[in-house]
């Protein structure tokens, strides 16, 4: 059986786009709504009850106006906040995302691994409940970078300013030791290379392929799955649509 309702990914804003890039290479056949949520960006800066609130309406939005047949909250502050209340309250399969510890602690050899994050997952009790369960027996420096997302969510405009945002965000980390990085915030992959590069190479870790797969497994454990339908992707946004299209147009290409 072949299903054709679309696959939705959710964000605050242009950061879950990488998210997307990664379920189209993984699904190349599925169709596919982005939402972003510009018009209350960033959620890194709000209450986890008002993140909750605006994640829930979006789902609601993209149930009632899409028929979606699976979300993808390609935002870690949403995914903290709201991803409990989003599976209890909908039939289809929310897939959620989290920084990626587990994998981090699996190559440090320092003892010591970096986070860049929002000010809302760098505040988060999933955060520590995370750090605790799967890397408690090394050092984890979670360093908020707020103003990093604005510059990413702008665009990009000027990158001597994006690369003294990303230096000043990383010095810490450096300092501290840690020889991988953790991405916890999906704006922060369009940043990736330039951290690679300012980190000396070491391991710069980000969870897009990771959530594609996973709701690869889900289509298909659910017989969710689209036939050869062509795929596609309808853009949707709280704010302007102009400016999302030409964002997705200057920050995709930044993808390796």
């Amino acid at each position: 059986m072949s299903e054709e309702r679309p696959i939705a990914v959710f964000d605050s804003g242009a950061g879950g786009l990488a998210v997307l890039r990664a379920l189209q290479r993984c699904l190349p056949h599925e169709k596919f709504v982005y939402f972003a949520d510009q018009a209350h960006f960033p959620y890194g800066e709000r209450a986890p009850a008002d993140v909750r609130t605006l994640t829930l309406a979006a789902a609601e939005r993209l149930a009632h106006e899409r028929a979606i047949k699976l979300l993808v909250v390609a935002c870690n502050t949403a995914s903290a906040a709201a991803l409990p209340d989003l599976r209890r309250r909908f039939a289809f399969p929310v897939v959620g995302i989290e920084p990626a510890i587990k994998p981090a602690r699996a190559l440090t050899r320092s003892g010591c691994i970096g986070v860049l994050a929002t000010r809302a997952t760098a505040a988060a009790g999933t955060l520590r409940d995370l750090i605790a369960r799967v890397a408690a027996d090394v050092r984890v420096v979670v360093r908020p970078a707020p103003e990093l997302v604005a510059e990413v969510e702008a665009g990009l405009p000027d990158p001597a300013r994006a690369d003294a945002l990303l230096e000043a965000a990383l010095r810490p980390l450096r300092v501290a030791g840690a020889d991988v990085l953790v991405l916890g915030c999906t704006h922060f992959a369009f940043v990736r290379e330039r951290a690679r590069r300012l980190l000396n190479g070491i391991p710069v870790l980000e969870p897009a392929e990771a959530v594609a797969r996973h709701a690869a497994d889900l289509l298909r454990e659910r017989d969710l799955a689209a036939a050869d339908q062509g795929g596609g992707v309808t853009l949707m946004t709280s704010g302007d649509p102009v400016r999302l299209e030409a964002l997705a147009r200057r920050l995709l290409p930044l993808l390796a």
